[in-house]
């Protein structure tokens, strides 16, 4: 039997998504402007327990767009093992983001865009709906978490996870 076919109860689809955040790298970031249309462009990203935060150039056209619009949807890259994130995004000056979270973003990717010439965008996702299948036996009860809240009260937004 393959791992796509075998329904994951909502507590283990939470613990893997959770998992996968920690440990990827890249994300396809969804955005939108309201004269523009649609724009889609892969980013790194760090997961810090209760976000997602990206950087990209504050001239870009996803930093236009989530200026002009902030919900934006996130997808990891794997289409057998599917994790959507909706959110509405919050950008920083390089100036202005947390300290935190730009060392943590620079711890993962040897890269801090404070150092770099140029203005960037720290953009920050905070989930409000996250949806995760493998598979089409999967897509029933795909809805993971729903108004920021994860679905199976087992497992903490902000829990603890093997790196």
């Amino acid at each position: 039997m393959t791992k796509a076919s075998i329904q994951r109860p909502t507590a283990e689809r939470v613990r893997d998504t959770l998992e996968r955040l920690v440990a990827e790298r890249d994300v396809w970031v969804s955005t939108a402007h309201p004269e523009h249309g649609p724009h889609q462009v892969p980013l790194w990203f760090l997961w810090d327990g209760r976000a997602v935060w990206m950087c990209t150039s504050g001239t870009s056209v996803t930093a236009r767009n989530v200026r002009a619009e902030p919900r934006v949807r996130l997808a990891l890259p794997d289409t057998s093992d599917v994790v959507l994130v909706q959110g509405e995004a919050q950008g920083f000056s390089a100036q202005d983001v947390p300290a935190e979270a730009a060392r943590a973003f620079a711890d993962k990717f040897g890269w801090d865009p404070r150092a770099e010439e140029g203005p960037y965008l720290y953009v920050r996702v905070e989930p409000k709906t996250v949806r995760a299948w493998r598979g089409g036996r999967e897509l029933t009860g795909r809805v993971i978490m729903r108004d920021g809240t994860w679905l199976d009260q087992g497992i903490p937004a902000d829990a603890p996870l093997k790196r």
